[in-house]
């Protein structure tokens, strides 16, 4: 693609705010158009972005000439619009989850395959400073044979957050904490740790009314022979407590902390290199639970769809944690271990 590249967006609700304004900073982008079935927030986002408004998203394709859409809708309808849209635009950028369940982000790939649409899955602290020096450190091979990762997602969602959308923690449009606010988390667990042999895990609603889970724990088994730990819940009362990432290794441990893994609190290595202090002075507070992430990651998908090369972000690499959040779900309504690779029986993530 060459050229300014002419964007859609679909949804309009709390996340689009954070898109709008990084679209607005990249150049070789123009946002042009907006959608939401809610007036009032189609409305707001279309005053504020300068985007032409629409009720709805095959209006908006019809009579746009876009190269990119965005869809920031609820979980449960991302895979079925980016299969509408996919074979009219050539990139599709899809908020997380890239679907529920795994039936359908394997058709959402195969179709952007069929009509090759590129299609990017927004896991935005990937491109975290904080995280980015890790992933320095990693492929360095600096930790050695890796021994334990885990991650802890503590923040506060009350009843309100969840009543501001009916559904908002349903499993057919949503799912719980896994699914939601802790999928980034787990995304960066298994992007560290290489692929689960299996996960064992436990939920609970503890503080809000909603079908699915706000607290939960689970506990994983890499191929590598190492262990895992996820800790996530929206019931830390009375405010945010912290998203956090820490990496064990036979010659190093890092801890990746603040309220979204942007703060390098742990920073030790057997063997010290010069950019070691530097490293430990990162500590960028993330303006919100979003990190800091979404420009880079925008303009990742714009040098990929530049040059043709793979993006770090694809629909492949989208569906890897999308399999380990059903796995998660599976094992607690099973109450046993479920290795991975499996199809989903038990979960009602989704449907």
């Amino acid at each position: 693609m060459k050229g300014e590249l002419r964007v859609g967006l679909i949804g309009c609700g709390r996340i689009s705010a954070r898109h709008m304004e990084v679209l607005g900073a990249i150049g070789q982008l123009r946002l042009v158009a907006v959608c939401d079935l809610a007036g009032g927030r189609r409305e707001r986002a279309a005053a504020r972005s300068g985007a032409t408004g629409y009720a709805d998203y095959h209006e908006m394709i019809r009579a746009e000439r876009l190269d990119v859409v965005s869809i920031l809708t609820e979980s449960g309808s991302h895979a079925r619009i980016g299969i509408d849209v996919a074979p009219h635009v050539g990139a599709l950028v899809v908020e997380k989850p890239m679907a529920l369940t795994l039936e359908d982000a394997d058709r959402l790939i195969e179709v952007c395959d069929e009509h090759r649409t590129r299609l990017f899955v927004v896991k935005q602290n990937r491109y975290n400073p904080a995280i980015v020096r890790l992933r320095q450190a990693f492929e360095a091979g600096r930790f050695g044979k890796l021994v334990m990762g885990s991650v802890r997602v503590r923040w506060c969602r009350t009843q309100d957050y969840y009543d501001q959308d009916g559904w908002r923690g349903t499993w057919r449009d949503d799912g719980g904490v896994f699914t939601n606010q802790a999928s980034h988390h787990l995304d960066l667990l298994q992007w560290f740790m290489g692929p689960v042999e299996s996960v064992m895990a436990y939920t609970a609603t503890r503080l809000v009314d909603i079908e699915t889970e706000d607290t939960g724990i689970a506990v994983f088994r890499f191929l590598s022979g190492a262990l895992g730990v996820a800790e996530a819940t929206t019931a830390a009362r009375p405010t945010d407590l912290e998203g956090s990432l820490s990496i064990l290794g036979e010659a190093g441990a890092v801890v990746v902390g603040g309220f979204a893994v942007s703060r390098i609190d742990v920073w030790n290595f057997a063997e010290l290199h010069p950019s070691d202090a530097e490293a430990r002075q990162i500590g960028v507070a993330a303006p919100s639970v979003y990190g800091l992430g979404h420009y880079a990651f925008y303009q990742d998908a714009v040098n990929a769809l530049r040059t043709g090369r793979r993006a770090m972000l694809d629909g492949l690499e989208g569906r890897k944690s999308l399999e380990l959040v059903n796995a998660i779900y599976e094992s607690a309504a099973t109450h046993a271990e479920v290795r991975l690779r499996y199809v989903p029986r038990g979960v009602a993530l989704g449907r």
